[in-house]
């Protein structure tokens, strides 16, 4: 999980049809009814066809790791146009561009309403229970990190042995805790096969950087090298790789070697 690019988004035409989207909601009249309005909405703009969707559909693909991997797990293949803050719960954001990113189903499925936020010091989960009121949550700051405008990063470390993200926070923070409940709601520890796909592009990250060092030092263009670092999948595993290089002798030794890839914008470069 990785912060998405920032300064990209659908063409005008397509926002201000969101906008005009979202206004149908609003003019749907009370809460109750705003969340029954964004569900058939959302149902039937959001499909192919619709130019609006189309374009965002093509805006979020851009924002994807790799071939269009999920923007939670990296991993699966993002088909769904994912809600950060729940439509059922927010209808107010339920056409808002910004509240948009592209989700695999395995991820999808699970995160479903689920979300909490911050009541002074505790956390509340305000997904709506079946046959429960439908009334508005109550405020408060989101616990589920945001990459579109959040470093998961910031919150998240992944360790390069077990493959498994751990919060860097200390127990107890804020920072924990938000971290804490992105991992079990995405279940981005609990499934075996993330974590033998973040070992593996470990490995073909290995493989390309010493591939980058053997053309370099032959001066060849390493543009295609740096080229295939960037489309590499699981692009978290390589910051780890960046952040993490001085724990790890194997690491230790080609970042030595190559100490212009310890920059975060190498791949840009």
């Amino acid at each position: 999980m990785i912060q998405l690019a920032e300064g990209i988004a659908p063409p005008q035409a397509a926002l201000d049809a969101l906008k005009r989207y979202q206004q149908e909601v609003t003019d749907a009249g009370k809460y109750s009814e705003q969340v029954v309005k964004a569900k058939e909405r959302f149902s039937a703009y959001n499909k192919k066809g619709n130019l609006a969707f189309d374009a965002v559909k093509v805006t979020l693909t851009a924002m994807c790791s790799g071939a269009r991997r999920c923007c939670y797990c990296e991993d699966a293949p993002a088909d769904e146009v994912e809600h950060i803050w729940p439509k059922d719960l927010y209808p107010e954001r339920a056409f808002r561009w910004e509240n948009y990113l592209y989700a695999c189903g395995p991820c999808n499925g699970p995160k479903n309403n689920g979300f909490a936020i911050f009541q002074g010091d505790a956390v509340r989960s305000v997904a709506r229970k079946p046959m429960a009121p439908v009334v508005p949550p109550p405020t408060g700051d989101t616990v589920l990190i945001d990459p579109r405008y959040e470093d998961p990063l910031e919150f998240l470390i992944l360790d390069l042995k077990t493959w498994r993200f751990q919060a860097s926070a200390p127990e107890g923070t804020r920072d924990e805790r938000r971290a804490t409940y992105t991992l079990t709601l995405l279940h981005l520890n609990d499934r075996e096969y993330l974590r033998q796909a973040r070992e593996e592009a470990f490995e073909g990250y290995v493989a390309l950087l010493e591939k980058y060092i053997t053309r370099r030092d032959a001066g060849k263009d390493t543009q295609p090298t740096r080229g295939a670092l960037r489309r590499r999948g699981h692009p978290t595993v390589w910051r780890e790789m960046q952040r993490q290089w001085d724990k790890y002798d194997e690491l230790r030794s080609l970042f030595g070697q190559a100490p212009e890839a310890q920059s975060k914008d190498f791949l840009e470069a």
